[in-house]
């Protein structure tokens, strides 16, 4: 045997090894060889191929590795369409749904057998192969067209590069991109061991990890793929029901949930549904729901599909997951405009596959109308299965004998004494920016994404300037120096040189943003820019009476109260001047009430955009004159739709309504800009 065929065979041997192994590890939790080991005989096999790269597999857990980041998300067509699944949230519904399909099949068989599903709570993605190899990956965007993102599915452990065994032909695979809610957590204490924001949920997390550029950015977070279906299936692959095509995927080497069984008849199903849900909460993974299907290929085909769904599935929907706990403590938190929020303080409990120690309280009517001691059994879900809000209280015999949580009379952070703000249901703390708290949230406000955007002047940055005393006012930013900023924790000179021309950059952000950053209450996004329109300066909008400012389209009398007010105090108007002096450009973005060349259209922005943000979008159209709405209706010119797009596009569809993509709403901005 030659050396050329040693070396083949000594790295075939190395990948289908290290792939076991990886397999083991990622579907079973098992390590079959120690780690060093494993480090050993993928470092030997990445030494072989960099001497013999010709002799390198497609399968080769080092194609794992990510590479070169991309300069944008290219488009991914499906061939077969990815339609979305109906909605039900009751037994009753199931019920009518077989009714619909027996009425459409004309009886059907005397008992209709179902494939059930948990419904994860990921993103859904296409693989396609050739020939058993994995050549590119997308989302299902509007079902018709995605986002390739082959690059990170790659990094992704179990997603198999090639098949166990390799039909000839090209196949593509459905299923969910999610996160592993034990690595979830891991990794994010991770993030926050090393001063990054902590990730809010699994699905959104997930969301945005494949759209990174960036594949290093993917590689080693915890994410899994959940086979459940085909678009495409190779000549000669024949399956009969759901249930053969999903053993097909487990032999070919894909993770197929294994909650999923088929339940003949509705009584099973619903039986099956509610299994699945009692399993909930000790999943590994985030489920919201269950996915009901007719089992056979046969009748599927004839039931077809209506609009942008098979007839033959339902989506089940659980409602929000309540656990029990036990209130430990009860914090109140200073916000940016001295409102005092009470925060519960949790024993650690899981609610819907995240773990919850804290959850906001509101204001003291809520906590009133809980009437909390410290010591209760608690009742706590996750609304709309993100955000964790407490229900109420599970009273017992003790609870009269407890401690109840009462709001404190003086500012936990700065001992000033509280003030009742009944317009807004709160309770402030009126030390303005002597409060450390309120100063803290003011500078975080004012350097935001959607304010000044300082970039790399996050939370834990601009905590730390008020700490030491650099920053006591926003101005006090741009009076920041290069030796001031490198005699800071985890600061080089680089890292302060790149902060300094940061805040270079957003003195220009202009009137609307300047306006924003200011922090006037009720003067969000919107209204910051209808009134840098409308007053063209600075001047001009001090000068404003409240009749004047109500004048403005959107401007009502409790927000032109709250801008002639902050107006009126010294302190804000020399806060202004301060600024001004110091090259912060209050310009103006265009005067007029609604001016542009989309004055008078109106956009819904929904889905994820190839290459803007949802914000960077909104201004663009803004800019142009264009309202942006949060609602589909008849009135609605145009909806722009990118990936994962959802019911606003089926809205707009059903009523009509222009539907753009990003490329589209550029070429309509372009035109609005060009003269004539």
């Amino acid at each position: 045997m030659s050396t050329s065929d040693d070396v083949l065979e000594r790295m075939e041997w190395l990948v289908a090894a290290l792939n076991r192994y990886g397999r083991l590890y990622h579907e079973q939790n098992v390590s079959e060889i120690p780690d060093q080991e494993y480090d050993r005989l993928y470092r030997e096999l990445e030494t072989l191929e960099q001497t013999y790269p010709t002799l390198r597999r497609e399968d080769s857990p080092t194609m794992r590795v990510g590479g070169a980041p991309l300069e944008g998300l290219e488009p991914f067509v499906h061939e077969v369409p990815m339609l979305s699944l109906q909605n039900a949230f009751s037994s009753q519904e199931l019920e009518e749904f077989e009714e619909k399909i027996r009425r459409y099949l004309g009886g059907g068989p005397e008992v209709i057998a179902y494939r059930v599903e948990p419904k994860l709570d990921g993103l859904a993605m296409e693989l396609v192969y050739e020939d058993g190899v994995f050549v590119a990956g997308g989302t299902r965007g509007d079902g018709l067209t995605g986002e390739n993102v082959t690059h990170n599915l790659r990094t992704i452990a179990t997603i198999p590069l090639r098949l166990r065994t390799a039909p000839a032909g090209r196949l593509s695979v459905r299923g969910e991109v999610l996160f592993d809610l034990p690595g979830f957590e891991k990794m994010n204490d991770r993030r926050e061991a090393e001063g990054d924001k902590r990730f809010e949920n699994p699905r959104n997390a997930a969301a945005g990890t494949m759209r990174q550029l960036d594949p290093k950015m993917v590689q080693g977070r915890p994410l899994r793929f959940y086979a459940h279906s085909a678009g495409l299936l190779p000549p000669g692959v024949e399956v009969a029901s759901q249930s053969e095509l999903s053993a097909l995927f487990s032999s070919w080497g894909f993770l197929v949930d294994p909650m999923s069984d088929v339940a003949s008849g509705m009584r099973a199903v619903v039986s099956a549904v509610e299994r699945i849900r009692a399993q909930r909460s000790s999943l590994d993974h985030e489920i919201d729901g269950a996915v009901v299907k007719v089992d056979s290929f046969s009748l599927q085909d004839q039931l077809g599909f209506v609009t942008r769904s098979p007839r033959w599935a339902l989506a089940y929907k659980y409602p929000p997951e309540r656990v029990r706990t036990v209130l430990e403590d009860v914090l109140f938190s200073v916000g940016r405009t001295g409102a005092v929020t009470p925060v519960a303080c949790l024993r650690p409990v899981r609610v819907g596959g995240v773990t919850v120690s804290r959850t906001t309280l509101h204001n003291e009517d809520e906590l009133q109308r809980l009437d909390l001691c410290i010591g209760d059994t608690v009742e706590v879900e996750r609304a709309g299965d993100v955000i964790p809000k407490l229900v109420q209280v599970v009273k017992d015999a003790a609870h009269a004998e407890r401690s109840r949580v009462r709001y404190p009379s003086a500012c936990p952070e700065c001992g000033a004494g509280l003030v009742s703000d009944p317009e807004a249901a709160a309770i402030r703390c009126p030390n303005e920016l002597e409060c450390p708290a309120q100063l803290r949230r003011v500078i975080q406000h004012f350097a935001s994404r959607l304010c000044m955007d300082i970039e790399g002047m996050g939370e834990r940055l601009s905590d730390q300037l008020v700490g030491v005393g650099l920053v006591r006012r926003p101005s006090d930013i741009y009076r920041l120096t290069l030796e001031q900023l490198m005699g800071l924790e985890r600061m080089g000179k680089q890292s302060a040189q790149n902060l300094l021309e940061a805040i270079e950059t957003s003195r220009s952000r202009g009137f609307d943003r300047a306006l924003m950053a200011l922090g006037i209450r009720q003067v969000g996004e919107s209204t910051a820019r209808d009134l840098a329109r409308h007053f063209g300066t600075m001047d001009a909008l001090r000068g404003a009476s409240a009749e004047e400012l109500t004048a403005v389209e959107g401007v009502g009398a409790i927000v032109a109260n709250s801008v002639v007010g902050f107006l009126a105090l010294e302190r804000n108007r020399a806060e202004i001047d301060a600024l001004q002096s110091l090259g912060v450009q209050f310009r103006p973005i265009g005067t007029g009430s609604r001016s542009g060349g989309l004055s008078g259209k109106t956009f819904v922005l929904t889905g994820t955009l190839p290459s803007l943000g949802r914000d960077d979008a909104k201004r663009l159209l803004q800019e142009a004159g264009a309202k942006v709405s949060g609602s589909v209706s008849k009135k609605t010119d145009y909806v722009v739709a990118g990936a994962e797009a959802g019911s606003k596009l089926d809205q707009a569809t059903s009523l009509g309504v222009s539907i753009l993509d990003e490329a589209g709403m550029l070429a309509l901005l372009a035109a609005a800009r060009s003269p004539g």
